[in-house]
């Protein structure tokens, strides 16, 4: 039987499989947002099993299971892994359409040479090949970001992280080269008092200085984002719903912090304009240092509150939000502009109804410094799929300048997310061959690669300047 996953997979017209095949298909990845263990690249892991490094933290399965009536037992409960990974064998030929199912089927082929099409019938005879294979060199951790031509990687890490095990992969020399990034949500979280007094607990131990006022804050962050820089970050990410950014409120931010400290409970209202005034100082840190800044807007998380008391959070109760952004991105990026301390900047959407707002504002502060100095980042989430991906490149190509985009990322907790990157390859090089093919764009395969190559690895080194 010929396999589902084939060469020319999603590539529909003869151009394309030349652009992919010529252009895309070898070149590194450069990951520059995910959510990686870097404790287990450290320790180069191997993984006991297929369900230790394909279903555990996967919320996309666990969410497709629960809607197709499985129980919880075999999803995060206590069933034992070969019966979780039995679940979702079964599971499979049932979420058709899903971008699950192929990713679910490229990971199967890239990783494992599994070429058959996953069902309960072949559950047990997949899950003891790729047992096998995860117990040999090539399948470990760092064997596993070989076979996929990963080059480069950023974590996620939060400002009182130590980076020890960045540490640990810098001085053994380890390939890909993996850096940090600045993740300080936590830093402005003061929606819940009692959990902000302990984290600035933890900041205050990290930095060795008191933290008794909003200016002290500021200065421990500062003391944070110089040590990530010395040790190779170069990026910042939020995940938020909004942008936050206020020019009709008028709160003391020491009062504010005071209170908080006391565990008063802040407004809503007090508790935005805290994090948009945090985040704006952070912002003009990040441009100091010529790190890039990203925003993911517009989740609405923990929406389940019964299965979050249950399970916790990030386990699949999260979901597209409605929110209004285009007053505050724009107050937050023109503040920044104003005085000429807008970091190069990389906005991610979660709700396709504000594509056309997000593209179009981010090319307001575009301003001729740097190429894509402001970026409309990639299908993020629940858009990183076909028609999401299709989506985000035509909005982007229509409304803003494709060629200087920075390309894809996995924004994954698994190692074995990165055949994510030739999905997205191949749809960028089938949406521009189907563009020859109609006559919209020229047949020039050299032009046309060039801009492919561009998108898919050399924007991305040009634009994040990683070795600075």
């Amino acid at each position: 039987m010929s396999s589902f996953i084939h060469d020319d997979f999603l590539l529909q017209t003869d151009f394309a499989k030349r652009l992919y095949h010529n252009f895309a298909k070898e070149l590194p990845i450069i990951d520059y947002h995910n959510h990686l263990s870097p404790e287990d690249i450290a320790t180069n892991r191997q993984f006991d099993n297929c369900s230790q490094v394909w279903l555990s933290g996967d919320h996309y399965k666990w969410r497709a299971m629960r809607a197709l009536g499985i129980n919880e037992k075999y999803i995060t409960g206590n069933a034992t892994d070969e019966e979780k990974f039995h679940k979702w064998a079964s599971a499979v030929p049932y979420t058709l359409r899903n971008p699950l199912y192929h990713w679910t089927h490229l990971e199967l082929e890239r990783y494992f040479g599994v070429k058959e099409l996953l069902t309960e019938n072949n559950a047990t005879a997949t899950y003891e090949k790729t047992n096998d294979l995860l117990q040999q060199s090539s399948h470990s951790t760092l064997g596993l970001l070989k076979q996929q031509n990963v080059e480069l990687l950023c974590t996620t890490d939060d400002p009182i992280d130590s980076l020890k095990y960045h540490n640990s992969i810098k001085s053994q020399a380890l390939s890909p080269k993996v850096l940090p990034t600045f993740r300080p949500d936590k830093a402005f979280g003061v929606g819940d008092a009692v959990s902000y007094n302990v984290y600035l607990s933890q900041l205050e131990e990290v930095t060795g200085n008191s933290i008794n006022d909003y200016d002290a804050l500021l200065v421990a962050l500062e003391n944070r984002v110089d040590y990530f820089h010395q040790n190779g970050c170069r990026l910042a990410d939020y995940g938020l719903e909004q942008i936050y950014h206020s020019t009709t409120a008028d709160f003391n931010l020491d009062t504010l912090f005071q209170e908080v400290r006391n565990g008063k409970q802040l407004s809503v209202a007090q508790v935005q304009y805290f994090a948009g005034k945090v985040m704006l100082e952070l912002s003009k840190m990040y441009h100091k240092r010529g790190w890039a800044q990203q925003f993911h807007v517009g989740a609405i998380r923990n929406n389940n509150k019964r299965l979050l008391t249950q399970l916790g959070p990030d386990t699949g109760f999260d979901s597209i939000g409605d929110f209004s952004h285009a007053v505050s991105i724009s107050g937050y990026l023109n503040e920044l502009d104003s005085t000429d301390q807008l970091a190069k900047t990389i906005i991610y959407n979660l709700n396709p109804a504000d594509n056309e707002m997000i593209a179009t504002m981010v090319g307001n502060f575009n301003d001729g410094t740097i190429r894509g100095k402001v970026q409309y980042g990639a299908a993020w989430w629940f858009l990183d799929q076909k028609d999401g991906m299709e989506k985000q490149l035509n909005t982007l190509s229509s409304l803003g300048v494709l060629s200087t985009f920075v390309g894809m990322l996995t924004d994954s907790r698994s190692f074995l997310s990165f055949p994510r990157h030739e999905y997205f390859r191949r749809i960028l090089c089938n949406l521009l061959g189907n563009d020859v093919v109609n006559g919209e764009l020229p047949e020039d395969e050299q032009w046309l690669g060039k801009i492919v190559s561009d998108i898919c690895y050399h924007n991305a080194v040009n634009y994040f300047e990683f070795d600075n």
